[in-house]
C-alpha cells in the first residue's frame, strides 16, 4: 500500500511537533531516543527543514534547534509540499489549460476536471490548517480540525470560488 506522505514528511512533522513543545529548543538527540528514529536519516530530515526555512539551527554545547517561526504561521501544505517536493493528486492536478502535460489523453478526460475540484479542495484544507491545529493537545488522536473542514462541504461538486477562498 503506498501513503500520500513518505517516511521522511511524516518524521519532519514528528520533528516539528517535539520542537514546537520545546520553545528553547530540543537536539537532535533528543528527538531520536524519543522517536526511536535512525539519527542519519534525522540528521538529514533537520538540515532540509532548517534549508527550507522551517527550523533554525544553534550550534555549540547548548546548540539544537527551534521552530523558525510559530506553529500558527507555519501551514500544512508549506511542510508537506516542501518536502516531498511538490505533492500532486495526478499528472495534471493544479496546471492550467496551457500548460504542457505528461498525460496524453489530458484533452479528453472525462475526470480530470472533478479530480482537480478534489485537489483544490484538499489543498485547500491543507492551506488553512496550520501546524498549531494538528499540535493543539486533544482527549483522542484524530484532527478534529480537519475532519471539521471537511463535513462543512457535503455535497460532491465544490464552486471554484469556495475553493479559492
Amino acid at each position: 500500500m503506498s501513503t500520500l506522505l513518505s517516511k521522511k514528511t511524516d518524521y519532519a512533522l514528528l520533528i516539528l511537533s517535539h520542537l514546537n513543545e520545546r520553545p528553547g529548543g530540543g537536539s537532535a538527540r533528543e528527538v531520536a531516543d524519543r522517536f526511536g528514529l535512525s539519527k542519519a536519516f534525522l540528521a538529514n530530515i533537520l538540515k532540509e527543514l532548517c534549508q527550507k526555512g522551517f527550523l533554525e539551527s544553534h550550534r555549540g554545547v547548548k546548540g539544537g534547534y527551534t521552530l523558525q517561526r510559530p506553529a500558527d504561521r507555519i501551514n500544512l501544505a508549506d511542510v508537506i509540499e516542501s518536502m516531498e517536493d511538490g505533492l500532486k493528486l495526478t499528472t495534471c492536478s493544479g496546471e492550467g489549460e496551457l500548460d504542457e502535460h505528461e498525460c496524453t489523453v489530458h484533452n479528453m478526460c472525462p475526470i480530470r476536471g472533478p479530480l482537480n475540484e478534489i485537489h483544490e479542495a484538499i489543498f485547500g484544507i491543507l492551506r488553512r490548517t496550520t501546524l498549531a491545529d494538528v499540535f493543539r493537545p486533544r482527549s483522542t488522536t484524530t484532527f478534529q480540525s480537519v475532519l471539521s473542514i471537511l463535513s462543512q462541504k457535503p455535497r460532491m461538486t465544490l464552486d471554484m470560488q469556495e475553493i479559492n477562498a
